[in-house]
C-alpha cells in the first residue's frame, strides 16, 4: 500500500468527505444486508463480519477503489471524457437496480453538496452520477492523495454498513465498535488488492450480494432504501 501523506488542510477535507454526517444519505442504504438478515443468512456479529469482509475484498476493492483511482487521475488532468467513461463504467458495474440506486442517489446528493461548497465538477448533471467518481473529483480538488482518499472512502462504507447491521441484527453499540475494530485492519489490505486491478478487470460477481439486493426490491417490510 502506498504511504498515506496529507497536509493538515487535506486531512480535514478527508475527514469531512468520510464523515457519516456528510449529507449524501449513505446511512439509508444497506446494500443487500437487510434482505440477508431478514432471510436468516446473517444472525450475529461474526456472520456480519464475514459478509462485510467478502464484500470488501471482492466487490469494493475490485470495483469502487480502482474506479476511484481512475477518476482521481482523470480529474487531475481535467480529462472530461475519461471521467465520463469512469462514471458510465461505475454505473454499469452495479448488478441490480438497487445497487445502482445506491451509487446514483448518493452521487446526486454529492453533486448538490459540491455545488453548495463552490466546487464545480465537469460531468453533465442531466444523467445519473456515480458517488465514487464524484468522491474522487472532490478528493483530487482538495489535494488528497489516492491512498488517503481510498482509506477514507472505505471507512465511510464500513461505518455505514456496520450502522445498518447494528439496527438490523440487532447488535449492541459495544458489539458494533468491536466489529469496526476487527475489520479496520482489512482496509489497507483491500487498497493493496485494488492496486493490481486494471481497468479491463474492474467489476465484481458476488452472487449472494446480487441475490440479496434483488430480493430487497420486493421485501415486504424494510428500513433501508437498498
Amino acid at each position: 500500500m502506498a504511504a498515506i501523506t496529507t497536509t493538515d488542510t487535506a486531512l480535514l477535507r478527508l475527514m469531512q468527505l468520510s464523515s457519516v454526517s456528510l449529507p449524501v444519505g449513505g446511512y439509508a442504504f444497506s446494500q443487500g444486508l437487510e434482505f440477508a438478515i431478514e432471510s436468516g443468512w446473517i444472525r450475529n456479529a461474526p456472520q456480519v463480519s464475514e459478509w462485510l469482509e467478502q464484500q470488501l475484498f471482492y466487490s469494493v476493492a475490485q470495483t469502487d477503489l480502482p474506479l476511484l483511482k481512475l477518476a482521481m487521475a482523470a480529474a487531475d488532468v481535467q480529462d472530461q471524457q475519461a471521467l465520463q467513461r469512469c462514471n458510465d463504467l461505475a454505473l454499469a458495474c452495479r448488478e441490480t437496480r438497487e445497487l445502482r440506486l445506491t451509487d446514483s442517489a448518493m452521487g446526486e446528493a454529492m453533486n448538490r453538496l459540491l455545488v453548495s461548497l463552490g466546487l464545480s465538477q465537469p460531468l453533465p448533471t442531466s444523467g445519473e452520477l456515480s458517488f465514487v467518481v464524484l468522491f474522487g473529483i472532490a478528493a483530487q480538488h482538495w489535494q488528497i492523495g489516492y491512498a488517503a482518499a481510498a482509506l477514507g472512502f472505505l471507512w465511510s462504507w464500513l461505518e455505514n454498513q456496520v450502522a445498518a447491521a447494528t439496527k438490523l441484527v440487532p447488535l449492541g453499540q459495544t458489539q458494533a465498535q468491536q466489529l469496526l475494530g476487527e475489520l479496520q485492519p482489512l482496509l489497507p489490505q483491500a487498497i493493496s488488492r485494488a492496486e493490481v486491478v486494471t481497468e479491463d478487470e474492474i467489476g465484481s460477481g458476488l452472487q449472494g450480494l446480487a441475490i440479496a439486493s434483488a430480493g430487497h426490491e420486493t421485501q415486504y417490510s424494510r428500513l433501508f432504501r437498498s
